[in-house]
């Protein structure tokens, strides 16, 4: 919002939730983008739904609500068409996870430059994409937007080919191999066989993901621990000596 944006969405299931156990979403509206310019006619037309209620009439600028036309339409006829409700339950959870979101994070995205420094000077490694790297070309950008920290994800190409990466990840003990992020287990993906599988060779590379990309969302484990996991991994995969 303060960088002029008039609606946010945001996903809950990763770091506000933090323990990969519920799905859901979060919409912050700004309350001041004029849904009324004649663009929209969803909101300035009657809606049959409604019995003819204008919504940019009854919850706009003028209206006695201040301007939430946006969210209250969203919620109104988003919970009555497409069902998209959060559980009791659920709810509880996300709840529960904001309570330690800013403590979680402050750990996560320390753990996640630790990571991503510890790997840049790994011999077996050929390249670590993270924004908090002073030699990523996002680090400038990233410096003057994320103050506190530089976020919990990042990849690196490891040696060798395809096959290198695969193994690495099945060699793994500690850290978890499963496709989500923002979760309090450091995780592991192989992009070009998993998330980006359904794309061509091409496609892949241009989408940034090479066959050796490995993407890591770090948790909250000691990072000791998790440098040690990814360490014998290496050594499984490369040979029986420390290496690195």
């Amino acid at each position: 919002m303060e960088h002029g944006a008039h609606v946010v969405v945001t996903s809950a299931t990763k770091w506000i939730g933090g323990h990969g156990n519920s799905i859901g979403g979060v919409i912050v509206d700004g309350g001041n983008y004029n849904w009324g310019n004649g663009k929209y006619p969803q909101f300035t037309e009657p809606s049959e739904g409604y019995h003819g209620m204008k919504f940019w009439e009854i919850f706009g600028t003028d209206g006695p609500f201040g301007n939430i036309a946006f969210i209250i339409r969203a919620r109104v006829e988003g919970l009555r068409d497409f069902g998209s409700a959060l559980s009791p339950f659920n709810s509880f959870l996300f709840l529960t996870g904001l309570e330690t979101l800013s403590v979680r994070m402050d750990r996560i995205c320390q753990n996640a430059l630790d990571l991503a420094n510890w790997l840049e000077q790994h011999d077996l490694v050929e390249g670590v994409n993270y924004p908090g790297l002073a030699s990523s070309p996002y680090n400038e950008i990233g410096s003057k937007y994320l103050k506190r920290g530089f976020g919990g994800v990042l990849s690196f190409e490891i040696k060798g080919g395809k096959e290198n990466a695969e193994q690495f990840v099945n060699s793994l003990e500690l850290i978890s191999h499963l496709a989500n992020v923002g979760d309090a287990k450091t995780l592991i993906i192989h992009p070009a066989a998993t998330t980006h599988q359904q794309l061509s060779d091409e496609e892949q590379l241009a989408a940034g993901v090479t066959p050796t990309s490995l993407r890591i969302s770090a948790g909250l484990e000691h990072i000791e621990d998790i440098k040690s996991d990814l360490q014998q991994a290496f050594e499984k995969v490369f040979s029986a000596e420390p290496v690195g």
